[in-house]
């Protein structure tokens, strides 16, 4: 049995899992439980475990309350799931969870020194606490709220593979950082002009934010598009066309090159023209959370709005495996861009109906993705978005 088979078999049994049931319960239980343990090392270890522009910012005395409070709230949901579920899986889970946080020092855990000034390479495991928490807090609800397909699980088939992307692409900040801002900062930082850079930073920030939006999304769209058109990037791309169920967490499928590329080739031009740090850092935020809300399971009539900003439905229709769909909507702030070029695709109230690569299957897991496009290029035919005919 696959990890992927045994989680699934673990969070969604033949018994009921609406409220009342002890399946939140259970479930939140053992996912406050894990980040608890994960939180304790961070506690114990931050020169190797912590972002490292955000030691010694973070309030130690609010974390500990949280983490004392997480802890508690493990022990109490798994507890409540007991009572009310048939099946203890769940509850046991968070049950062992909470005490291998307590185990380990739990809200009292001594805090690891770290030299702010010695470099070395370090993961990221607040920074996947931190966001994983953010994200799930404000789209889990949205989507509960607001879906499209209302019969769709938080636990749809290929949800362990996508939050082993998340996870591994959180955990190694570090590394995706310097890859990102290599192409830019050493290969051609000779083509910046001090002249060209002060005219743009000497705008309002407020415009400096729009122009950044824009000529992010059109470098955007043109390595997009670079990537379905030439095969051997069509097979690392293909990594993220293989989700079939979208939701939050789905746009995270995505291989490490395919990340380090499209975030180089994005950012190259921002730092080129030298836009003003907060415009940048305000991109990235918003950035951030509007590439997850476009793969998100939210629903909605947005009329004209729709063909102004990019919402769900115009990148649902990038992920289609229809026919109709194929190699459209490459851009991913702003329509009227695939508009301008001839890839616009978004039929008046029509989402698709099918999602993932044509012709193959890839395999499930992160490791086996990572290395699948090696594997493809051996072979005479590179998988494409649509078969070959």
């Amino acid at each position: 049995m696959s990890m992927e088979q045994w989680v699934t078999k673990t969070f969604a049994s033949d018994e009921p899992a609406g409220f009342g049931y002890g399946w939140i319960s259970g479930t939140l239980s053992v996912f406050l439980g894990a980040l608890s343990i994960f939180a304790v090392l961070c506690f114990r270890y931050p020169e190797y475990l912590v972002f490292e522009e955000l030691r010694g910012k973070y309030p130690i005395p609010l974390m500990r309350a949280i983490l004392e409070l997480s802890i508690g709230l493990s022990f109490f949901l798994a507890f409540l799931s007991a009572m009310l579920r048939r099946k203890k899986v769940l509850a046991v889970t968070g049950i062992l969870l909470a005490l291998i946080a307590v185990a380990l020092g739990g809200s009292d855990v001594p805090l690891g020194r770290y030299q702010g000034s010695e470099r070395h390479f370090y993961l990221g495991l607040d920074w996947f606490i931190l966001t994983l928490l953010v994200l799930t807090l404000v789209f889990v609800p949205m989507e509960r709220l607001f879906p499209y397909r209302r019969g769709q699980s938080v636990f749809r088939r290929g949800w362990v593979t996508d939050l082993q992307h998340f996870f591994v692409s959180h955990l190694l900040v570090q590394l995706i950082t310097y890859l990102t801002l290599l192409p830019a900062t050493v290969i051609f930082a000779w083509l910046t002009g001090p002249q060209l850079q002060a005219a743009v930073q000497s705008q309002p920030l407020w415009l400096q934010f729009i122009e950044v939006m824009i000529v992010a999304d059109l470098a955007e769209y043109a390595i997009h598009r670079t990537f379905h058109t030439t095969p051997w990037l069509w097979r690392f791309h293909a990594v993220h066309h293989s989700v079939e169920h979208m939701d939050w967490i789905a746009g995270s499928r995505l291989h490490l090159l395919d990340i380090v590329i499209v975030r180089g080739t994005t950012f190259l031009p921002l730092y080129l023209l030298g836009f003003a740090q907060p415009a940048v850092y305000a991109y990235l935020a918003f950035v951030s959370f509007h590439a997850v809300f476009l793969h998100s399971n939210v629903g909605g009539r947005f009329g004209w709005l729709e063909h102004v900003i990019a919402l769900p439905r115009f990148h649902h229709w990038h992920h289609s495996s229809e026919q109709e769909a194929l190699d459209k909507n490459f851009a991913l702030h702003f329509p009227w861009i695939d508009a301008l070029f001839g890839t616009k695709h978004l039929p008046r109230d029509r989402w698709p109906s099918t999602y993932g690569v044509l012709g193959y299957t890839l395999p499930e897991g992160w490791w086996a993705q990572l290395l699948w496009p090696f594997k493809r290029a051996g072979q005479s035919k590179p998988p494409h978005h649509a078969p070959e005919t």
